[in-house]
């Protein structure tokens, strides 16, 4: 039994967790909510109101901080979509696509099954832009809405692919450490609980998607305009020649991108700047043939139209990550070292403490470390809490006599599906940013089919066991 101290600051995180719940189940902003907590929780921490008040504003800057790279790599991302769009050149490059994605049946499924293998190369964060910008234009052509995309993709690359991670290895790296066994074990184990999350998972939302789409209730949902937006000025490039040879070099520049990315085994922020950085040079170039003597002015007015789109689309973000964001570390950072000594923060130790609380059999164990997983998924990145997991499973296999490998993949599924980018809202913004819909709408989307896939990967597991 790992022995852990809950304070008051983790009885307030936990209230404030379970008012947030409900108040997006009862779809209301939660802005006001999130200042509340991290205001309370300073309070609690450091019994001073200006420290507290301080709080608020560096919590926000710390989560800008974080969030900053991938708010660069939208915002450069759709400039460079909406030139395409204008001059004409996304046609081209799309039109290959056309004879093979005639329906939005179709187009679910090769849009994921994209999304899912360069994720597992890469991470889902560059796989997002290159995915996005290419596919979702024929997508909706074919009668995907935006919506339904952006599903496929963050299930597919932030669900199945970033779960197993079985070529980069991050992910079952982190968690065996935890567990103490070789990243083979974890890896192994993990195969017929990552088919089950992921069949059952993309099942069910394509299930729920064609059902909404049949009803028009996608209609109705809000969208956020960006890369998806149209110019009124298309096909300013006149000739399709040019268009053709242009949209091919985008294409072997990306190409490169991604041989690069292999070979250099650059990953996450690093594999994000190479596409960011590339993504900057079509701007330029493409502007500079499509608007010709007005293309200086016109690049630096694409690029600050993106950076607006960006911080539009995540300032609604940042103080809601900023609360959840406390739940690790970053509460010692922003008022001082205000938890326990013994604290690997404070969603880790109220998962540790749920974990003390139950039996040990393989039912409750396996329902336990999905539970336990879950909530450390709730800081939104998926990783700070898988560590952590994988210890868990251990105490779990040696009350059971076994199961450590099978447990231990099962906890890293559910931390990584729920804070890896399917379920919190802050966690699934390249994807809605990209698909020009609403974060918290895609959240929504997400809830029933994940809930659906982490109970039936539990009860596999359990027969594992």
């Amino acid at each position: 039994m790992i022995n852990v101290t809950l304070t008051p600051l983790h009885y307030i995180y936990l209230i404030f967790i379970i008012i947030i719940i409900f108040a997006m189940v009862k779809k209301k902003d939660i802005t006001l909510i999130c200042i509340l907590g991290i205001f309370l929780l300073g309070i609690a921490g450091t019994g001073s109101i200006s420290k507290s008040t301080m709080g608020v504003f560096n919590s926000f800057v710390y989560a800008t901080k974080e969030l900053m790279p991938t708010i660069f790599i939208i915002s450069i991302v759709t400039a460079m979509s909406n030139t395409l769009v204008a001059s004409g050149i996304n046609d081209e490059i799309v039109s290959p696509f056309k004879g093979i994605i005639k329906n939005y049946w179709v187009a679910y499924w090769v849009i994921g099954i994209v999304m899912m293998i360069l994720s597992w190369f890469f991470w889902p964060s560059p796989a997002v832009a290159l995915v996005g910008a290419l596919f979702l234009p024929i997508a909706i052509k074919a009668g995907l809405p935006a919506m339904g995309v952006a599903i496929s993709m963050n299930l597919f690359g932030h669900g199945i692919a970033l779960s197993s991670d079985y070529i980069i290895q991050a992910a079952p790296k982190l968690t065996a450490g935890g567990a103490g066994i070789p990243i083979g074990d974890v890896i192994t184990a993990s195969i017929p609980l990552v088919i089950t999350m992921g069949l059952v998972t993309t099942v069910v939302a394509f299930y729920y998607l064609r059902r909404d789409i049949k009803s028009g209730v996608l209609n109705n949902i809000s969208k956020v305009e960006g890369s998806t937006s149209t110019s009124k000025d298309t096909m300013l490039i006149s000739s399709k020649i040019l268009r053709r040879i242009l949209a091919i070099l985008i294409l072997v520049l990306f190409a490169v991108d991604i041989y690069i990315m292999y070979t250099a085994k650059l990953q996450g922020g690093d594999a994000t700047a190479l596409i960011g950085g590339t993504a900057v040079f079509v701007l330029s170039l493409v502007s500079i043939f499509t608007y010709k003597k007005n293309s200086l002015e016109k690049i630096t007015d694409n690029l600050v139209k993106g950076l607006q789109f960006g911080f539009k689309i995540f300032g609604i973000v940042i103080p809601i990550a900023a609360f959840f964001y406390l739940g690790d570390s970053a509460l010692n950072d922003i008022f001082g070292k205000i938890l326990p000594q013994n604290s690997n923060g404070i969603v880790n130790d109220l998962g540790v403490a749920l974990s003390n609380l139950v039996p040990m059999n393989s039912v409750v164990s396996a329902s336990t470390i999905t539970v336990v997983g879950a909530i450390t998924g709730l800081d939104g990145s998926g990783f700070s809490g898988i560590p952590l997991v994988g210890s868990v499973a251990r105490i779990f296999s040696t009350a059971l006599g076994g199961g450590i490998a099978t447990l231990t993949a099962l906890g890293q599924i559910a931390g990584i599906w729920v804070g890896g980018g399917t379920i919190i809202p802050w966690a699934v913004i390249p994807v809605a940013a990209i698909c020009g819909v609403d974060p918290f709408e895609l959240a929504k989307k997400n809830v029933k089919p994940v809930i659906i896939g982490l109970v039936v990967t539990t009860i596999v597991a359990i027969f594992i066991i």
